[in-house]
């Protein structure tokens, strides 16, 4: 991409966040009451040819090769910029594919923005019969997520129109091979959403998670979206099953949270214990036909919450047990 191709981007980018901003504020998670004046952009080499970037709200995964650039979720609409620019620290190659792997705003915000600065792979016929099919990057999620992202919402979509996806699957998931390494995205039913997706980069040996994991606390549980504590379960088991450690020490696959710090399998097998053993506890309860407040009561979370009941939370350990209680009664 040439500089002046570069700098029309850049622009168009700019232009795109200010018309986002209003919407962004106004959506649960949208990040209206930050500051991203202050966020600082920082990435981290996962391994191989995939990168990982923290702003705020998740984690964006970063695939960079001869074909271009690949993502993982955009964050929010007014750090479009700021994403971009540290991108182009790794490539000044055409963002090709946005994978989104789930549509909460704070993964999803920068859809819009992100996608106008890109160009989609397109030939042949395709071309010459739609004159903006190359314009823009492809934005793939699951069926669910762009159902989630296309809902009304006291009157108005979820999320603005031109950040839904562009490109849809259905079942367990979708395959693309792009920058020379096969990328498996794989759907995980009913876990922090109905919509969720684990992304594989296979030559680079790098997961990206979504929030089926995370390391900054206990996991977000989006009743409303269809989500379910044995869907989370099942998704941490995928995420060990696909990956392979380096024997004898930490290493091998590594894995990108949704949220928090880059990972190998290690800190999802201690995180999956945790979130199993608190399943069980409350599927305990509830088969002896306790209350919500009385498993509250008996904190069935109580020797986990020093490291992830942490001041200022998103999710506590009572809204963590009230999810899968929740959960679990359906």
């Amino acid at each position: 991409m040439s500089r002046t191709h570069f700098n029309i981007a850049f622009a168009t980018v700019a232009l795109a966040t200010l018309a986002c901003l209003a919407v962004a504020a106004q959506q649960p998670g949208g990040g209206g009451g930050q500051n991203f004046d202050n966020v600082e952009i920082h990435l981290q080499k996962a391994q191989g040819n995939v990168y990982m970037l923290v702003g705020a709200g998740g984690n964006v995964t970063v695939q960079v090769g001869d074909e271009g650039v690949a993502l993982v979720d955009t964050q929010y609409a007014p750090l479009s910029n700021k994403i971009l620019a540290a991108i182009r620290t790794l490539s000044p190659g055409p963002l090709r594919y946005i994978i989104n792997t789930h549509s909460h705003p704070d993964h999803v915000g920068g859809n819009e923005n992100l996608k106008k600065a890109g160009a989609t792979i397109a030939g042949g016929n395709v071309t010459l019969d739609i004159q903006d099919a190359a314009q823009g990057a492809q934005i793939i999620s699951h069926i669910n997520a762009y159902k989630h992202m296309s809902a009304r919402v006291n009157g108005q979509p979820a999320t603005p129109t031109a950040a839904w996806p562009t490109s849809t699957f259905i079942g367990d998931g979708k395959k693309l091979y792009f920058n020379g390494e096969g990328i498996q995205i794989i759907h995980q039913p009913a876990a922090h959403t109905d919509g969720d997706s684990i992304v594989f980069f296979r030559k680079s040996d790098v997961i990206s998670a979504g929030d089926v994991f995370v390391t900054t606390g206990y996991p977000f549980i989006d009743l409303n979206t269809g989500g379910n504590i044995q869907g989370i379960v099942a998704g941490l088991n995928k995420i060990v099953d696909l990956c392979i450690p380096v024997y004898g020490q930490e290493g091998g696959t590594m894995v990108i949270p949704g949220h928090g710090r880059l990972s190998d399998v290690g800190d999802v097998i201690n995180y999956r214990e945790m979130v199993t053993i608190v399943r069980d506890r409350v599927q305990d309860m509830v088969k002896k036909n306790m209350t919500l407040e009385q498993v509250k009561a008996a904190k069935p979370t109580r020797d986990y919450d020093p490291l992830y009941n942490t001041p200022g939370a998103f999710i506590t350990g009572d809204a963590f047990v009230e999810a899968v209680y929740r959960s679990l009664k359906k």
